[in-house]
């Protein structure tokens, strides 16, 4: 028996070992996804500002270019690993709100019809959004450098 825990410990530490490594890449990716649609909605803001107000979005003017800017400045803060939990849960919020405004059906139905839930837009970015802000950003990353010195 002892050898079976053995290596279920063995397991466990290499499974572990690539939580950071996922992390990174999630982090990379949906990081620059965050970051270039961002930055698609600054360079766009009028298409922005009318598709907000056609949601039903108050005050879209205002709504449009703060959303732009919390996923352009969100996916560079996930590329670099910074603020990693509260980033995190920034995106997570705003893809939440996305859902909610976008799709609402697609939201209600996480449990009645999951496929609808993960087959809405918001779906994969929520959900790497949702992993860095339990998880972190794992080692390789700024928020590891800065809390080792510390």
């Amino acid at each position: 028996m002892s050898s079976i825990a053995r290596l279920h410990g063995h397991y466990v530490r290499a499974c572990h070992s690539l939580e950071s490594p996922l992390l990174l890449l999630i982090r990379l990716y949906w990081g620059w996804q965050f970051a270039e649609t961002g930055w698609g909605k600054l360079h766009h803001l009028h298409r922005v500002i009318g598709f907000f107000g056609s949601l039903g979005i108050p005050l879209p003017g205002l709504v449009a270019p703060f959303v732009s800017a919390v996923e352009l400045v969100g996916g560079i803060l996930l590329i670099l690993g910074l603020a990693s939990h509260i980033t995190g849960l920034v995106l997570t919020i705003d893809m939440l709100v996305a859902y909610w405004v976008g799709d609402r059906a697609a939201l209600h139905s996480i449990i009645s019809d999951p496929g609808k839930f993960y087959g809405a837009d918001p779906y994969t970015f929520f959900f790497a959004s949702l992993i860095v802000f339990i998880f972190g950003a794992g080692l390789f990353s700024l928020d590891a450098i800065l809390w080792r010195k510390k």
